[in-house]
């Protein structure tokens, strides 16, 4: 039972990853091709799908938390949390078939190698749209000093500094 549980959550947190990764590039095909109609709303997404990645979590880590690993040569509060997560799943796995510990292994090694793949993209993703921001920023404060680093539409009314208000005429 424990083996089929923790199977079932590895792999909706796969699939979730998955998508996330999907998610976000679609976000960089948007960024590379100034697409800005549903930027807010891609970002949203994300926000969501990160919700329901730290559900699933916890989920995992309930279970992995159920076992506890054989040796305790560390008191648990001076470890990581990702290293109690993966000693409580590779505590969990010690006391599974051969077949089963394989196969457990392999999901969870392929998860938070996508996991870590979808982190650095998304932080690389970030530093390119801060700097983008930030490049906007300083031309429209060389370019037009006396705004005082406002954004206007084009009937005078102050927009947020989000990604919509980078696009305002398409022309400057």
């Amino acid at each position: 039972m424990v083996f089929e549980e923790c199977r079932d959550i590895l792999y909706k947190e796969s699939e979730l990853v998955q998508r996330i990764a999907r998610l976000q590039d679609t976000v960089w095909e948007a960024v590379i091709n100034r697409d800005w109609t549903d930027f807010e709303g891609h970002f949203s997404a994300l926000t969501d799908m990160g919700v329901e990645l730290a559900v699933l979590e916890a989920e995992r880590e309930r279970v992995f938390a159920g076992i506890q690993p054989e040796s305790a040569e560390e008191p648990s509060d001076t470890l990581s949390e990702t290293n109690r997560t993966s000693g409580g799943f590779y505590a969990l796995v010690v006391h599974l078939s051969a077949v089963q510990r394989n196969e457990l292994t392999e999901i969870y090694r392929s998860l938070k190698l996508e996991v870590l793949r979808v982190q650095m993209s998304g932080e690389t993703l970030m530093e390119f749209v801060a700097g983008a921001r930030a490049t906007l920023a300083g031309f429209f404060e060389a370019a037009f000093p006396d705004r005082g680093g406002k954004i206007y539409t084009p009937h005078g009314i102050p927009v947020s500094h989000d990604m919509r208000s980078m696009v305002l005429n398409r022309c400057f």
